[in-house]
């Protein structure tokens, strides 16, 4: 974070005392995820919105063809790019981005922006999520190249599991134009002569991030038998700031684990991280759904749009 955020010692007492009451400052249990907001803008194909409580990131997919790396000729490129500004929070700072900005002073906040971007390129990529082979055009010569922009709109906590919500949600909206290829010869045809084609998505990882609290200090943590630490889903910005340690699990609606990143702190037991990851799968399965069924009510919009124009053309004529 690009600022310091200081919190008082009687608020942490409070917020800490809260915790072990099951209680959130939000009215929220330690187990219960915000509201998610999904908005899809009419626009243009891939132009996403998310809103997580009042986390707000924006993503816009896009692409073009380019020439493929030289050790992946057969394999399409995706990247993500991300930007931090102190439009989203006043706690971050001009210039000191890892993208978009160049790297400034303060190098927590350039951080944070990578983590983010391998976070969710790796979840994508690495778990065969986008059929990359499928973005090749001609072997070694052309290929497709998407790229994602994320904008963080407002920051309250709980940057990766929006971001990948959004991302996803994007990628799988998305619509690249029709080409025709002869030999080495490609033609593009516009939105107007050719449907364009959606992306080869496989599968849909979608990150969950848990937070972890000591309410028994750091000898019985490391030494002691107890185990009650305190874990809560989906932290806002307070409780992210104090809380010990956090981990992201990435998973898809078949159960399978894309990929796990604890970033050190508080000591956790084996079986804590088993139960995190079976309370991940139900709220992925609730999240996939939900994607789901804003890209069908966005696809029907749409195909009604479409009627329309051609009717009227029709009638035109």
């Amino acid at each position: 974070m690009g600022l310091d955020y200081d919190i008082s010692t009687n608020e942490q007492n409070f917020v800490l005392e809260a915790l072990k009451q099951d209680v959130r400052l939000d009215g929220r249990k330690l187990n219960e995820m915000r509201e998610v907001n999904i908005k899809i803008l009419p626009s243009e194909y891939g132009h996403v919105e998310v809103s997580l409580g009042r986390t707000r990131v924006g993503c816009k997919v896009s692409s073009e063809i380019v020439k493929p790396y030289e050790d992946r000729p057969f394999e399409g490129i995706f990247m993500i790019n991300s930007e931090i500004s102190p439009m989203c929070s006043p706690f971050f700072e001009v210039g000191a981005g890892g993208s978009g900005y160049g790297v400034g002073s303060n190098s927590s906040q350039a951080n944070e922006e990578v983590l983010i971007s391998r976070m969710i390129e790796k979840a994508v990529r690495r778990s065969n999520a986008l059929d990359v082979e499928s973005l090749c055009i001609v072997a070694g010569k052309k290929c497709w190249a998407i790229r994602a922009d994320l904008q963080f709109l407002n920051y309250d906590g709980n940057f990766v599991d929006a971001s990948c919500i959004a991302v996803m949600s994007a990628l799988l909206h998305f619509r690249k134009p029709d080409i025709e290829v002869a030999g080495e010869d490609v033609v593009v045809y516009d939105t107007n002569q050719r449907e364009p084609v959606p992306l080869s998505i496989l599968h849909i990882p979608i990150s969950i991030t848990f937070n972890y609290f000591n309410p028994n200090g750091s000898e019985e943590n490391i030494k002691g038998d107890l185990n009650n630490e305190l874990i809560l889903v989906d932290a806002d910005l307070l409780e992210e700031r104090l809380s010990l340690g956090s981990m992201t699990i990435t998973l898809n609606k078949n159960q399978e684990i894309c990929q796990m990143m604890k970033s050190g702190g508080l000591n956790i037991d084996a079986s804590l991280i088993m139960n995190c990851c079976s309370y991940a799968s139900k709220l992925v399965d609730e999240l996939t759904e939900k994607i789901h069924n804003v890209l069908k009510q966005d696809a029907a919009v749409r195909t009604n749009k479409t009627e329309e124009k051609e009717l009227r053309v029709f009638n035109e004529r």
